[in-house]
């Protein structure tokens, strides 16, 4: 999706995980672990809600390529590999492009069993695709909120 908004104000957007909720139909923020922002290896504790069921997980970013691309894996609480999610950005005549992707990893027992329990989600990659769209919708009217101001 275009955002109006240049690679560098969108970069520090997605990366400002603690936030991220004001973006996430699901995703409600969270703190980092260690220091106070994003780099790679660093870790933040996310925390997730739908209704009333509220969940948190483990997040250790995996790729950190200022301006260009931003990725996390996401862990349960006991440490099982669930997802990685991922922001590229690509400049723009008309700012830039953001592209959201989310890879299911980890086994078979989350996905079918603690997952859905957990989360109250059956079908994480139906929801995902919608989550995305909500994100990048967010990301777009947070670009156009600030073009107008």
């Amino acid at each position: 999706m275009t955002v109006s908004a240049d690679p560098g104000t969108v970069w520090s957007w997605v990366t400002d995980l603690p936030r991220m909720g004001e973006l996430s139909p699901e995703n409600v923020g969270g703190r980092w672990l260690d220091g106070d922002g994003p780099a790679l290896g660093a870790r933040f504790r996310g925390r997730n809600r739908n209704g009333e069921l509220q969940w948190w997980t483990r997040v250790r970013v995996v790729a950190f390529e200022p301006d260009r691309r931003f990725a996390f894996d996401v862990r349960t609480p006991l440490g099982s590999r669930v997802s990685r999610w991922e922001y590229v950005l690509a400049p723009a005549a008309e700012g830039c492009v953001v592209t959201e992707n989310w890879y299911r990893i980890g086994s078979w027992v989350v996905r079918k069993f603690m997952g859905p329990r957990v989360t109250g989600r059956a079908d994480r990659p139906g929801y995902n695709v919608e989550s995305i769209k909500h994100t990048l919708a967010a990301l777009k009217a947070r670009a156009a909120e600030r073009t107008a101001a």
